[in-house]
């Protein structure tokens, strides 16, 4: 077996057993987040919807933590195998050696700058690898169907609100 071959190998086998602590760290089922979990979660909502969030920084912050617990609301109607896919994913991205190998982010989630956390989605959406897209699209999707589920973003939008008078 070449050089070549024997890294693939091994690459593999280091991020299989990596997924799978991850997966053991994170039952499937609905479940509060961790505080890592909140905390990373918060920085790519933060960097996903820059432009779309106030400046004023506590304002921000609100709407930050709203959309998080959005999120959580989403993974909730999921079906159990994804929320364990999520479980593993976030796993990943909050334990440190995947936040620095895997994602390319040195600091904590917290310290990450808006556009650190850019940097690395825009690495993501635009990866050769499908898994990193995928991984991309669902933050992605989750984010953004969180934010533009809550009524306090539905002005900004124009959007007037369900029909009335139907139901």
């Amino acid at each position: 077996m070449n050089g070549a071959r024997r890294q693939f190998v091994r690459t593999g086998l280091a991020g299989g057993l990596l997924l799978s602590f991850c997966g053991w760290l994170n039952a499937a089922g609905a479940r509060p987040f961790a505080v890592g979990e909140r905390e990373m979660l918060a920085a790519i909502a933060n960097a996903l919807l820059d432009g779309a969030l106030p400046s004023e920084r506590e304002a921000r912050r609100r709407l930050v933590e709203q959309t998080v617990d959005a999120i959580g609301t989403e993974i909730a109607g999921l079906a159990l195998a994804t929320q364990k896919e999520l479980g593993e994913l976030f796993s990943l991205m909050v334990l440190a050696p995947g936040r620095m190998i895997i994602i390319g982010v040195g600091k904590s989630w917290r310290s990450a700058s808006v556009a650190e956390v850019a940097e690395f989605l825009q690495s993501w959406r635009t990866s050769r690898l499908s898994l990193l897209q995928s991984a991309y699209a669902a933050l992605h999707d989750l984010t953004f169907g969180a934010w533009y589920a809550h009524p306090d973003t539905w002005e900004a939008i124009g959007y007037p609100g369900p029909p009335r008078g139907y139901f």
